[in-house]
């Protein structure tokens, strides 16, 4: 089975947050997040933390790719 992925590219904040923590509450498995903006990417990783869930996170061009681990 292939890994979910979360695209939240043009979406504003606080949707790109509210969209992995479904992905996180409804997800049984590692997933991916598409993250265009610098502060849905602050945001979404302070929510991480917060939360304890394991994560890295690739810098693209335009992009960031965050790999969550469940």
């Amino acid at each position: 089975m292939s890994k979910k992925t979360i695209d939240t590219s043009g979406f504003s904040c606080p949707q790109p947050l509210l969209m992995v923590k479904k992905a996180l509450e409804s997800e049984s498995q590692d997933f991916s997040a598409i993250i265009d903006t610098e502060v849905a990417r602050e945001n979404i990783s302070r929510f991480l933390d917060n939360e304890n869930v394991d994560y890295e996170v690739e810098k693209e061009p335009e992009r960031y790719i965050f790999k969550i681990k469940r």
